[in-house]
């Protein structure tokens, strides 16, 4: 088997960590989130939620971030590779505050590309806010579907993820996997 590079995106709250982390505990080789760590380092530097301070500079560094997983990702055995959000989530995130980006930012997204996109809706009983996930319920809702778009801009067809358990949604994505 190539490696196959698999995007598991969604909202805030909506279980993508969780996912991931049981897909992880599968064998599977994983790229986590970078976010929470890039949230962390600004708080160290006095910036509370550098994404409102400056939304430039924290969608650059995940970039960035994202960018080197995916080459990272080009050293690792063949088989799946899972993606805990992908390249176009920050251009995603960027057109949910209505924010301008340079071409730069669009670029990743054509030429550093994925298999299979996997997107996990809002989920309400299973929301909650934290120290890092300031959004609302309604504004996850809204990156929902700022994330759809967002990927089918690209050219990705966006499989979505039914509510379910860990265990069921695991399988859906692995069911979905071996029939394409």
């Amino acid at each position: 088997m190539d490696t196959k590079r698999i995007v598991i995106t969604g909202g805030p709250g909506s279980g993508k960590t969780t996912l991931i982390e049981h897909i992880e505990s599968l064998g599977y080789t994983c790229m986590h989130e970078v976010s929470r760590q890039i949230i962390n380092e600004a708080r160290k530097e006095g910036i509370d939620q550098l994404f409102l301070k400056d939304p430039m500079l924290f969608s650059q560094k995940l970039l960035d971030s994202r960018i080197l997983q995916f080459k990272q990702a080009s050293k690792l055995e063949p088989g799946y590779i899972f993606y805990d959000r992908g390249t176009p989530d920050v251009t995603a995130y960027m057109d949910f505050i209505a924010s301008s980006y340079p071409a730069s930012f669009e670029a990743p997204c054509f030429t550093h590309t994925y298999d299979a996109v996997f997107l996990l809706p809002p989920w309400e009983a299973i929301y909650t806010k934290d120290s890092e996930r300031y959004e609302t319920f309604e504004q996850a809702k809204n990156i929902h579907k700022s994330l759809l778009k967002g990927y089918d801009k690209y050219g990705y067809t966006v499989i979505e993820v039914p509510q379910a358990s860990i265990e069921q949604r695991s399988n859906f994505i692995f069911n979905y996997l071996k029939e394409n």
